[in-house]
């Protein structure tokens, strides 16, 4: 849905709402657009399990121990060249 910023001042409630609902809002000024409007995405866990969520897995990561890489971060690329330094 296209609106302008004059409609949408006068219909704020109802924009929002809409917005809310899942209707794609654009907001135009001399009829070109000029903001979008949708609703925030909201987490489908409390905080507090959230939290709890987050200390299984750091408790994971701890009882794991350090991560083990194979190379280092200087030639993490290198499989992308050929020896002559050249895109391979």
């Amino acid at each position: 849905m296209r609106i302008s910023v004059k409609e949408a001042e006068r219909e704020f409630s109802r924009i929002a709402k809409l917005a809310q609902d899942g209707t794609d809002i654009i907001v135009t000024e001399e009829g070109q657009p000029s903001l979008q409007l949708f609703p925030i995405a909201r987490s489908p866990l409390p905080p507090e399990e959230r939290m709890a969520v987050f200390d299984r897995v750091r408790q994971r990561g701890r009882e794991k121990g350090p991560a083990n890489f194979e190379t280092d971060a200087a030639h993490s690329q290198d499989f992308l060249y050929d020896e002559n330094g050249l895109p391979g």
